[in-house]
């Protein structure tokens, strides 16, 4: 069996100790390839050619932007793109994750051990016995992603958090929770400018944040879930999470919820569950993140379910 391990040398919680122990205990059970990534995008590169090259397993030593770079490059590959409208799971080398990031979501949604040391074991166990389950994606345009992707005040509050870790500040809670303050009092609460359009509805309007989710939960802060749908599910289609107009009792007692309970109700939110596919649009360009990374503004963006797309060893 061929192995290819990705290594993103710069994620927060891996060490020079890790990256070695991993290694060597791959190279006990696989023909071992070892890449670490040198830039944004490189790991989607290492990914997509190891599809081509017939690699059996693509290893990922990262966080959530890591996962989400392989597993680009191999949805984008020539094996995945010759059965683009079939399931790509089973042409695809089957994807393995030592969390290595902050936080984690997918290896966690996973529910894969948040210790590098517990989670290699689970990898070697898994290879052993050829132990994967299969997985659907989402799909936001052309960029696929792995748990969620979000327009609006959620993208925004992730722009701040990776322009404050460009300044040096360490990913934590703490840092999300002020980013979060600051672009909720820095925004135009006034008028909502996001729309969600799906097949043969009406359009849910005057939304100012859409987060959509491939599964639950949606995100971590610290050790505690935050779940606005626990209904939302590798097996199923997207789910939406979205807020109205951001005012300030309402966005009070919402983000008061989902700390609390990790979840939220109330009239100034839109669910839907379990859907093939939608567009979000905005009036005015807005932030955008897929799995966690800032992307750019957009003013439209088509959401699509992508069943059976990948096989994960877990």
């Amino acid at each position: 069996m061929r192995a290819l391990l990705v290594v993103n040398p710069k994620a927060t919680t891996t060490t020079e100790r890790s990256r070695d122990v991993l290694v060597r205990a791959l190279r006990s059970e696989v023909s071992l390839t070892v890449e670490y990534t040198r830039r944004r995008g490189h790991a989607a590169t290492l990914a997509r050619a190891a599809a081509e090259d017939g690699v059996d397993v693509v290893a990922i030593l990262g966080g959530d932007g890591s996962v989400n770079e392989v597993v680009n490059g191999l949805l984008t590959s020539k094996p995945a793109l010759a059965v683009r409208d079939a399931p790509t799971a089973h042409v695809l080398p089957a994807v393995a994750v030592v969390p290595g990031g902050s936080t984690n979501v997918f290896a966690r949604a996973l529910r894969l051990p948040k210790d590098w040391a517990e989670g290699t074991s689970v990898i070697l166990d898994g290879l052993r016995d050829e132990r994967y389950r299969v997985i659907g994606l989402g799909r936001a345009d052309e960029r696929y992603f792995t748990f969620t992707a979000g327009l609006g005040l959620d993208a925004a509050v992730v722009r701040r958090v990776e322009q404050a870790r460009l300044r040096g500040r360490t990913s934590s809670p703490g840092l999300y929770l002020n980013a979060f303050l600051g672009q909720l009092l820095a925004g135009d609460r006034r008028n909502p400018p996001l729309a969600v359009e799906t097949p043969d509805e009406v359009a849910e309007t005057d939304l100012s944040m859409v987060v959509v989710q491939n599964t639950a939960p949606w995100t971590y802060i610290g050790d505690r879930a935050v779940d606005p749908n626990p209904g939302a599910s590798f097996e199923s289609g997207l789910d939406v999470f979205a807020v109205r107009r951001l005012t300030v009792p309402a966005t009070t007692r919402t983000v008061t919820q989902l700390l609390t309970t990790g979840t939220a109700n109330g009239p100034q939110i839109l669910r839907l569950h379990d859907r093939a596919e939608f567009t979000v649009r905005s009036a005015r360009p807005q932030a955008f993140q897929v799995d966690g990374d800032y992307l750019g503004e957009r003013e439209k963006v088509h959401f699509l379910s992508v069943p059976d797309a990948l096989r994960v060893i877990c």
